[in-house]
């Protein structure tokens, strides 16, 4: 069992990106500041720290999540998936080329987190109707957008673009 006391560090173990890291955390800390602060991989936003906007979604053993409700010491054995994992050798997926295409994103601020759900709904769902797109968008909050853009370039990538 772990024993918690006030500012104790404990050792976070964690597969990111296919790469092992290994850093500290007071039992407070959340996995979204974990993952920036500690283990430099700014591509997780914050935003709203509720849980609200998205912004913060990474895949943690294979299931999106909300990085900002998790505490890295949850975490800890587990394999997450961060925006910066999704292109290979500066290649990008055919979803984030679509994003470009389609024009997207603006600010960019909710983009790495709409992506990261986007490429796990869409393995989980090949083939989705527009209406599904948007159910899945729902938890993801763009104030520049309009979400037409994403809308389309997530029907692109699955083949369903009107």
């Amino acid at each position: 069992m772990l024993r918690i006391e006030p500012g104790a560090r404990h050792r976070v173990a964690v597969t990111v990106n296919g790469r092992r890291y290994s850093g500290f955390a007071e039992a407070r800390t959340l996995l979204s500041d974990f993952l920036r602060h500690e283990l430099k991989l700014f591509g997780t936003h914050v935003g709203c720290e509720h849980g609200v906007c998205g912004a913060c979604t990474v895949t943690i053993d294979g299931r999106a999540v909300r990085s900002c409700l998790h505490f890295a010491v949850q975490a800890d054995g587990a394999e997450i998936g961060t925006v910066e994992g999704l292109a290979r050798d500066g290649v990008l997926t055919p979803l984030q080329e679509a994003f470009r295409r389609r024009h997207a994103l603006q600010c960019g601020f909710c983009t790495p987190g709409i992506l990261v759900s986007a490429t796990q709904f869409l393995e989980t769902n090949p083939d989705p109707t527009e209406d599904e797109v948007r159910e899945m968008l729902s938890g993801h909050i763009c104030r520049c957008t309009g979400y037409e853009g994403i809308v389309r370039a997530i029907l692109d990538v699955a083949g369903n673009a009107p």
